[in-house]
């Protein structure tokens, strides 16, 4: 287990467990996607990566549950479908 994820810290920034293991999911999801990653660890897995992002504040949850960076209005990763007007 990742020891960061043990600490209370992370868990307040991001607002509880279930927004954190959220936040982590979709940003894994996205990683994998292809997205690039906004921390510099070489070597360091997928999970490091996005517990490092969160803990340098450089990603978030909106009010809609969407990773966000800080400072841009765009969803971290693919954009979501809109299956509503199927």
């Amino acid at each position: 287990m990742y020891d960061e994820l043990r600490e209370e810290e992370i868990i307040k920034k991001v607002g509880g467990r279930f927004k954190l293991s959220t936040l982590i999911q979709k940003r894994l999801v996205a990683l994998n996607s292809g997205a690039r990653p906004l921390v510099d660890l070489p070597g360091a897995d997928k999970m490091q990566i996005v517990i490092q992002e969160i803990l340098q504040d450089k990603i978030y949850l909106d009010t809609e549950l969407n990773v966000q960076t800080r400072g841009a209005g765009q969803p971290v990763g693919p954009p979501e479908l809109d299956l509503s007007n199927l």
